[in-house]
């Protein structure tokens, strides 16, 4: 007698299991820019969005695609929603974490209370186990709605690191930052205002090592907060700077600015595997902010 149909209606809605720990745990870490963030966890079949918001200007996601996991088993009918603490996540995480390796976990939805649970899979001496509570997602209070510009993206592409070394700089001057994109010549302006004046400029034909791809057909020029633009690149892992990676910004209708990231999340090779010629398919978490410009007057 087959006694898999009694069983359905408990299974979990999602079991899966990551290879590296730290490449989740720097993916969150970027979108982590205070203490204390709750945080809303959507569940698919392509995998899973977690999603901060702040003070109704502020709003990131990270995007962890079904690829990066190495089982990736979802037994949902819709998308389960569920809200967490982002802090709380990632020191857990950081528990199943060693430096220099990649542990393996799985994590599994729900526990018996609607909990998150975690789990180590590939310890010969011991197990660690967290469970995390949950509770019911609170409705988005922010109903964000990026569209373009016009027919051509106002859009550029600059290394990583140089965005956010910029933006470090620019804390000194005030709580504003114009950002202005020119056509002739092509540059990209961030300008900081307040208790001095800062400029920073990347030229297109000039800095096309930093400023890695630029394309605008019309000039704009729209204010943010610093403490939301700061929170776009403050924690930024060392390895996509140590990746040369680059950072996609986006003006879109009205000034909303979209800033993507790139952050790794493959595990390390040994040497012996990638001398014999092997490439590791790309594992990648995109990371995306949402800012809102500041109101003008």
């Amino acid at each position: 007698m087959n006694s898999s149909p009694a069983i359905e209606p408990d299974a979990p809605d999602l079991v899966c299991q990551l290879d590296n720990v730290q490449g989740m745990v720097d993916a969150l870490t970027c979108v982590r820019w205070k203490r204390h963030q709750d945080a809303l966890v959507e569940l698919s079949e392509h995998g899973i969005v977690l999603i901060v918001e702040e003070s109704g200007c502020l709003q990131a996601k990270v995007y962890l695609q079904r690829e990066l996991f190495t089982k990736y088993e979802y037994g949902a009918e819709g998308r389960p929603r569920f809200g967490i603490s982002l802090g709380l996540l990632v020191d857990c995480l950081n528990t199943f974490s060693s430096p220099g390796d990649s542990n393996t976990i799985e994590i599994k939805y729900p526990g018996p209370d609607m909990e998150l649970l975690l789990k180590s899979v590939d310890t010969l001496n011991s197990c660690i186990y967290s469970e995390i509570r949950t509770r019911i997602p609170e409705t988005s209070e922010w109903d964000y709605n990026f569209e373009q510009a016009g027919t051509t993206p106002i859009t550029f592409t600059v290394k990583s690191a140089a965005l956010k070394e910029a933006i470090d700089d620019l804390e000194w001057p005030g709580s504003s930052v114009q950002i202005s994109l020119r056509q002739s010549p092509p540059c990209v302006t961030f300008r900081g205002e307040g208790h001095g004046d800062l400029q920073i400029d990347f030229m297109y034909y000039a800095n096309t090592d930093l400023l890695l791809a630029f394309h605008c057909d019309t000039e704009v020029s729209y204010g943010y907060k610093y403490k939301f633009l700061k929170a776009t690149t403050a924690n930024i892992p060392g390895s996509v700077a140590r990746e040369n990676r680059g950072s996609k910004l986006t003006v879109g209708r009205g000034g909303m600015l979209k800033v993507q990231h790139l952050v790794s999340v493959a595990k390390a090779l040994a040497p012996q595997v990638e001398s014999a010629g092997y490439q590791q398919p790309s594992r990648i978490a995109y990371i995306e902010f949402f800012v809102k410009p500041e109101e003008t007057a």
